[in-house]
């Protein structure tokens, strides 16, 4: 299973978009500072994610989300979830 998430920073309340085949072991990398571009900003709370069959369709999806570039609207797809 491949998985497309969003984390929230509870520090800075930014949000990270990804996706991964393992995601509970890739949250705990971007909490522990391993993942580059979000080791500024730790602690990372998962806020929402949908799983695929494989990572081709889960890298779609975080494309997808990524190009909306607004933050509302990411905000209006975590309403959802």
């Amino acid at each position: 299973m491949f998985y497309f998430y969003i984390l929230k920073s509870i520090l800075s309340h930014k949000y990270y978009i990804g996706s991964t085949e393992d995601l509970k072991n890739r949250l705990l990398l971007h909490n522990k500072g391993v993942v580059k571009s979000t080791k500024f900003n730790m602690p990372w709370r998962l806020v929402y994610s949908e799983s695929f069959s494989n990572l081709k369709e889960a890298r779609k999806r975080e494309l997808q989300v990524k190009k909306w570039k607004n933050r509302l609207a990411v905000e209006r797809l975590l309403k959802t979830f």
